[in-house]
């Protein structure tokens, strides 16, 4: 049996329709506070509570997939508690539950950390869970992966809550026939990575089950400009100040999952943007 984290969120959500797929069974944890029923997948079983109560889980499960989080770095700026108690807290309390009872983990950490993590409390809550698993791993002897995510987008990415990424943005901005707000100069650059890349590189580490050093990191290596992901959209523009935690570049930093794992992603970034806007 599989418990995922977050199972109801956009990412969740994805990797457990693929678990369903590959005939697993499957429980799933979400407090609702991104992820919503309307991603719920038939054959599965919900618990819908926080992760900081993830003992009241009940089950034999072989791995957990731990996706739950609050995960934008501009809302994090405006509750950095509650980004603490669930990035650092819950995830905490996820790997002691594991611990408890001999799981194995699959944690999504964040390319964020490759950037100056004490930038925004959304990095350095990312950052912490990465130490957190290592510390784990090292000290308890368990079995934990992580899995370093690049700009995820693709269907079922969030478009009308404050934890929508750029591409969810910009999607609701010309739905909404308004301008699309660029962050400081658009020059900026990130590596985004098509959703269905992202579950079949969590798969990929799970049946492998390869051990790595630091991360799997799952990013395109296909790094744009955000005045060039605007383009895609063909809408009007407006330049918006620069915000903190607004870091200049990002790109996948090295072929390990390739090389390792035999995962193949695909830039398709402009085809779906034409196809969802």
């Amino acid at each position: 049996m599989i418990l995922v984290t977050g199972g109801l969120g956009f990412i969740g959500s994805n990797l457990v329709k693929r678990l369903v797929k590959e005939n697993c069974e499957v429980t799933i944890i979400d407090n609702l506070s991104t992820g919503t029923m309307d991603n719920y997948v038939p054959g599965t079983k919900v618990i819908q509570e926080d992760i900081n109560n993830i003992n009241l889980v009940k089950g034999k499960f072989d791995i957990c997939f731990h996706l739950a989080a609050l995960s934008r770095v501009q809302p994090s700026f405006t509750n950095p508690s509650a980004t603490f108690d669930s990035n650092v807290t819950g995830t905490q309390r996820v790997l002691d539950y594991c611990r408890k009872n001999n799981i194995q983990i699959i944690y999504a950490g964040s390319s964020s950390k490759h950037h100056r993590y004490t930038g925004s409390p959304y990095a350095t809550t990312k950052y912490l869970g990465e130490q957190l698993c290592k510390m784990y791993r090292d000290t308890y002897n368990m079995v934990i992966h992580i899995a370093r995510f690049y700009n995820v987008y693709g269907p079922g990415e969030i478009v009308d809550d404050d934890f929508a990424a750029v591409v969810g943005i910009f999607r609701r901005q010309k739905r909404d026939k308004v301008p699309l707000t660029i962050v400081g100069d658009g020059k900026q650059t990130r590596d985004f990575t098509y959703i269905d890349d992202i579950v079949d590189g969590l798969w990929r580490i799970y049946i492998n089950n390869k051990s790595h050093e630091d991360a799997w990191e799952l990013g395109t290596n296909s790094p744009i400009s955000i005045n060039e992901l605007a383009s895609y959209f063909n809408h009007p523009i407006e330049y918006i100040p620069e915000q903190k935690g607004n870091y200049r570049s990002s790109q996948r930093v090295n072929s390990d999952a390739i090389d390792r794992l035999g995962w193949k992603p695909v830039d398709r970034l402009k085809e779906y943007i034409l196809q969802v806007s």
